[in-house]
């Protein structure tokens, strides 16, 4: 759903504003259950596609069984937010609980069946979704079965906009080797660590130009923008769009959007951990790699998408063990005279050169060292007789993990 406008242009990373994305299950089962309706009319009477609750808003997605987490205005840090969002999530659970139902984190179900288990929001607005349905079918994991983090950060100008935009498109390829955290789906392990965005950039392949190669190309300025990738979606939805209610912003479905209606570049590649600890130290650690990193992408000619969505396929593949060679994209973090280098080498040498709080730093240091979500999933799975009823017993850990705010640790 629409993110809430600043009344005001900011300033690069003079604010932030942070989305999370959570599926509700049964609490008996943990199997998905379609109330995000019945959530909103329990909480405030009406049911309606977004209401504020402080600091953090509620909003609905797509599917019944996703609720939206939200900052409700753009926020100077992610200091504080971790508990605000908790806060949020204690009392979601407790509203949830007469229902028999409760939220589950990390980017996809593992036992989710797409045909049975994707219910469309039937109310405001549905008739985009609709629309979606009709052009694309959203019976799939990749339209009912993605939960993720978003990450809004400003820019003021055209200038502010490249820099910003350039850096982003660098980072992105890093960054599912840290958040991975959707290894199982209809039940069976992948070979893939992060098939929420494996499907993610096959939803709309019917028409290609929408998602193009998640890593967005490489543009000067808003004009440059609109004539390189808006132009080009509109037209290529236009024959299923015939009264233009899809041609917005909006529709634009790479790993990072530009959104002029607010100026802001929305980061929607990460994928959501097991609670809001996790997930602000990681969008705090990305903020910090996009500030470090500008100063070499002003020295350096970018990288075309299609160089860095290799990188960015090994990562969401297999991880941070998956080994770097382009020279010119080494050069960028200044480890270009090693040769090959493992992504996670590349996440180390970062978090050497930037500044976290004590709290977030002990988190990315947790994951660098112990693997992403994902593979401690796996790791903790190895051994075990693989089953719905032990792949529920580790995701209900995960739920622990949630409810309590604290890391799931590899055992």
């Amino acid at each position: 759903m629409e993110a809430i406008k600043p009344t005001k242009t900011y300033s690069l990373f003079e604010c932030i504003g942070i989305e999370l994305e959570y599926m509700i299950v049964n609490r008996k089962t943990l199997m998905p259950a379609p109330i995000s309706d019945q959530l909103i009319l329990r909480k405030i009477g009406e049911i309606t596609d977004e209401l504020v609750n402080g600091n953090i808003s509620w909003s609905n997605e797509l599917v019944l069984h996703v609720l939206e987490l939200k900052t409700t205005n753009p926020m100077p840090g992610v200091e504080g937010l971790s508990h605000d969002f908790h806060q949020n999530i204690l009392e979601i659970n407790k509203i949830l609980e007469p229902l028999d139902a409760q939220l589950m984190p990390t980017a996809m179900h593992p036992l989710f069946n797409p045909i049975k288990d994707v219910k469309l929001w039937p109310h405001e607005r549905n008739e985009i979704y609709s629309r979606y349905n009709q052009i694309f079918d959203c019976k799939g994991h990749g339209w009912g079965n993605l939960q993720s983090m978003h990450i809004n950060l400003p820019f003021a100008n055209d200038e502010e906009f490249y820099l910003l935009h350039e850096a982003i498109r660098h980072i992105m390829p890093l960054i599912p080797a840290l958040t991975a955290s959707s290894p199982i789906f209809d039940g069976q392990k992948s070979e893939i660590l992060d098939n929420r965005l494996a499907f993610y950039e096959q939803n709309q392949k019917k028409i290609p130009s929408i998602a193009g190669k998640v890593i967005p190309e490489s543009v000067a300025n808003k004009a440059e923008y609109e004539k390189v990738i808006f132009k080009r979606i509109f037209e290529d939805i236009a024959p299923y769009d015939k009264d233009k209610s899809l041609q917005h912003e909006w529709l634009n479905s790479r790993g990072a959007i530009a959104r002029f209606d607010r100026n802001a570049i929305e980061i929607r590649i990460i994928d959501l951990q097991e609670c809001p600890a996790a997930d602000l130290a990681i969008a705090e650690f990305v903020v910090q790699a996009l500030k470090f990193i500008i100063p070499h992408i002003k020295d350096h000619n970018p990288i075309d998408e299609y160089e860095l969505y290799g990188i960015y396929r090994l990562a969401l593949e297999k991880g941070g063990k998956s080994m770097i060679s382009n020279e010119e994209y080494l050069r960028i973090f200044d480890m270009d005279k090693e040769g090959k280098v493992s992504i996670e080498n590349v996440w180390k040498n970062i978090l050497k050169h930037v500044y976290l709080a004590d709290d977030k730093k002990a988190i990315i240091e947790y994951i660098l060292d112990n693997r992403n979500l994902s593979q401690r999933i796996l790791g903790n799975l190895k051994g075990k007789e693989w089953s719905d009823e032990n792949i529920k017993k580790e995701y209900a850990v995960l739920v622990d993990c949630l409810k309590e705010n604290k890391l799931y640790e590899l055992r």
